[in-house]
């Protein structure tokens, strides 16, 4: 498997970018037609939240496939130097001032709250790289070599750090604790612990409280960050205001209000870029 990842790695290095795509695209689609389990879920995801018929629902999950490939694509080629962070953003300067703004006016660290969502590890690395260092919050992988030697590398290659799910909580604490920030995507089922059942896309969903506890203790700033892909390939990086809550008692009710919130905020933008949205995970528990 470690000689798979270099020869990998160096094809990487070695050939055309379009002809990367183009591969991607290919064994992405394949996998689409093979995973018959997870093109049904996905199938089923976007007839239930977007209220399609079967055959717009259909041509839609091959989009989400092939906008999936297109993401795999770049995160290689962000791992092998060639892709360019900065150009890939339309509106950078903008962004750029955003974040200095957001920094400049937050004592209490920064919750950057995301989504499995176009290319969100470009979204990581963007922040990173113009300031806006973070904890992040990630699922360990499966593969120990991948993880080892790309993906965590990758992430930490302009000062985020990683942390994983179950050492999560204790973490982020300590993190906003001394003012830094943290970065969680809080669109995957969450489990039985630190959940609420709250609306997304108009169906119940367990979604972790983390976010709503961590702004109750540290009144952090929660900011939702997401990265759309636009029709040339680049994208535009949209940076939502913080979101705030006068619900400040300890409880379930305050805790659901807090989350439905952080639930609108991605169910807006996923809205506008259906197809850019990880609907193949099994979010609603079908």
């Amino acid at each position: 498997m470690k000689a798979l990842c270099s020869k990998s790695t160096i094809r990487s290095r070695r050939l055309p970018k379009d002809v990367l795509y183009k591969l991607f695209r290919y064994l992405t689609l394949l996998v689409y037609h093979l995973d018959k389990k997870r093109r049904y879920l996905t199938i089923t995801n976007l007839k239930m939240a977007l209220d399609l018929d079967e055959e717009s629902a259909t041509k839609l999950s091959k989009d989400v496939y092939i906008e999936l490939s297109k993401t795999i694509t770049e995160i290689v080629l962000m791992f092998v130097d060639r892709f360019d962070i900065d150009s890939a953003i339309i509106n950078k300067d903008e962004a750029i001032a955003k974040i200095d703004k957001l920094l400049t006016n937050s004592p209490n660290g920064i919750i950057a709250m995301t989504a499995h969502f176009s290319n969100w590890e470009l979204l990581a690395q963007f922040l990173a790289r113009h300031g806006l260092k973070m904890m992040v919050v990630s699922r360990e992988g499966n593969n120990k070599l991948i993880e080892c030697n790309i993906t965590t590398p990758l992430r930490r290659k302009y000062g985020n750090d990683t942390v994983y799910k179950h050492k999560a909580m204790m973490a982020m604490f300590k993190t906003l604790k001394k003012g830094g920030n943290v970065g969680i995507l809080i669109d995957q089922k969450a489990g039985k612990t630190n959940s609420v059942m709250v609306d997304f896309f108009g169906y119940k969903a367990s979604t972790t409280t983390a976010v709503a506890m961590l702004k109750q203790k540290f009144d952090s700033l929660v900011v939702p960050f997401f990265v759309a892909r636009e029709l040339d390939g680049r994208y535009n990086l949209i940076i939502q205001d913080a979101i705030e809550s006068n619900c400040q008692e300890n409880s379930i009710k305050c805790l659901e209000e807090m989350t439905q919130s952080y639930n609108d905020a991605m169910q807006e933008v996923i809205s506008r870029y259906p197809s850019q949205w990880f609907w193949m995970h099994n979010r609603w528990r079908i």
